[in-house]
């Protein structure tokens, strides 16, 4: 181990506060880690954290004190405390070494040297460490080599990958989310010992998993993490419905690359686009379907009939598995479901009622819906790429026109369900919707106006017909699937 002599400055005016707190009681203090390591890669972070010789509760209740905050969270059995801030936290811990069983991430704690502290992290680059007493004040403790790390762009273990490794399994996701955020290139042992252990991840809480694949998506390039998961076999234990995309071919005529690197492309272009964190994940899970729609059509090749809505109900399984809040599962699932009918509007033949209904189905998600569209053309061909862009600048030209003669993002029926079941003496049912979805078609077609007054004489006109084809044990049936096929931007034949 060598020791890299560099001072760091440090501007943030808290730790010369904290240092010269703890040179008046005698301790010796260091800040440590994630704020270090992007300190020198000119990375902004918030959350600062802070080593302590000895007790770290203690001494966060000292800082405390002298910062007149009341609010210290502690956590006694890690010896670890934190004080909140307007702008990210202030977490404080003393120096120790951990010891883990086979079978759990929370470790044995014991209080231990500088040293120790420093060979229990995840990453040399984050075994960093910076005097804060007046002595040392910003010299710069590397014991692994970390800062040379930095420069090359290389994550590396302070211990062995597999010791590493087995203390916290997590740590293998969290050195592919570290590569995707920083775009570094992880070391070939590391990436070996993530492959030959990955099943120790099973030990690993869903809730902490799905925060590591959460960071992915939020980063300037998620393909990175992803294709990092799918080489090391990962991918198959966290989102195996993810990793059956690969090797899934599509058609050549339109494709370089299988679902799964198509996906990938997919979501690093909504990511250039758009910070919307459920828009990238509708953007991974869009053709989740795929490899169980394939199938060989003769003259036309590899097809992926229904797709859209196949995937589109297989989301509330995957955000119940992934822990993922289901307020959001609505979204998803709409885009994921929707994500094809923009192509089927390019016909110059197209209704105004095609574009009417796409308008309703998609709602105030219409222009996610299109930047997921977009996104979704991967061709390296660069004139077929303009060639769909141009289409779905046509497709948003006419949502437009369609969209100013009646405000349709926002429509909802003129007659709703109760005063239906008033008009027709009807107890609430399947049977009051289909009368309610016979006035939406007949209003979405352009049969009668979009008024009150012509809906409710609409359904006096054809309720009774209509009730007498429809049995009172009527059951709604499932909803059908759009399934044209879009390839890549491409629509190809039924």
């Amino acid at each position: 181990m060598t020791s890299a002599p560099d001072k760091v400055e440090l501007t943030h005016p808290l730790l010369r506060r904290i240092g010269t707190l703890a040179d008046r009681l005698g301790r010796e203090v260091y800040v440590v880690g994630g704020y270090v390591r992007d300190l020198l890669l000119k990375r902004e972070c918030q959350d600062i954290d802070i080593l302590v010789m000895g007790d770290g509760v203690a001494f966060a209740r000292n800082v405390a004190a002298d910062l007149g905050i009341d609010a210290v969270v502690t956590f006694e059995r890690f010896g670890t405390a934190m004080l909140p801030m307007s702008q990210g936290k202030l977490e404080f811990v003393g120096a120790r070494k951990e010891k883990y069983g086979e079978q759990s991430r929370k470790p044995d704690v014991t209080q231990g040297t500088l040293d120790d502290d420093l060979r229990r992290r995840d990453f040399t680059v984050n075994a960093l460490a910076v005097s804060l007493n007046a002595a040392r004040y910003g010299f710069l403790l590397d014991p692994f080599n970390g800062r040379q790390h930095l420069d090359a762009h290389l994550l590396r273990t302070p211990l062995d990958p597999a010791e590493t490794f087995d203390d916290d399994p997590l740590r293998m996701l969290r050195a592919l989310r570290f590569a995707t955020q920083l775009e570094f290139v992880v070391d070939g042992d590391v990436l070996q010992a993530v492959g030959a252990m990955k099943d120790r991840l099973s030990i690993v809480s869903q809730e902490r998993i799905t925060e590591e694949l959460l960071k992915m998506l939020r980063s300037r390039k998620p393909s990175i993490g992803f294709l990092l998961m799918s080489q090391t076999g990962i991918l198959h234990s966290v989102l195996p419905e993810i990793a059956a995309m690969a090797g899934v071919d599509q058609r050549k005529d339109f494709h370089h690359k299988d679902v799964l690197l198509h996906t990938c492309t997919v979501v690093d272009n909504v990511a250039e686009s758009s910070e919307n964190l459920w828009l990238r994940f509708a953007a991974l899970v869009h053709d989740i379907a795929k490899p169980r729609t394939k199938a060989y059509q003769e003259g036309i090749g590899w097809t992926f009939h229904g797709h859209e809505e196949i995937g589109a109900r297989m989301m509330k399984k995957l955000f119940h598995r992934l822990r993922l809040p289901l307020v959001h599962l609505p979204y998803v699932e709409k885009l994921v479901r929707l994500h094809l009918r923009p192509m089927a509007l390019v016909d110059d033949l197209v209704t105004d009622s095609a574009v009417r209904r796409l308008l309703v189905d998609a709602g105030e998600l219409v222009d996610d819906l299109m930047m997921l569209c977009r996104a979704d053309i991967t061709s390296k061909n660069p004139a077929l790429v303009n060639r769909y862009l141009r289409n779905y600048d046509r497709v948003v030209e006419k949502m437009r026109e369609v969209e100013e003669k009646d405000r349709w993002r926002s429509w909802q029926p003129p007659v709703r369900g109760e005063e239906i079941m008033a008009v027709c003496g009807l107890a609430e049912g399947p049977r009051v919707g289909v009368l309610k979805k016979a006035i939406e078609d007949a209003i979405l077609d352009g049969n009668i106006p979009n008024e009150h007054d012509a809906a409710l004489s609409y359904l006096l006109r054809v309720k009774d017909g209509l009730l007498a084809a429809i049995p009172e044990n009527f059951k709604k049936r499932p909803k059908k699937g759009f399934c044209d096929e879009t390839l890549d931007g491409e629509k190809s034949s039924k």
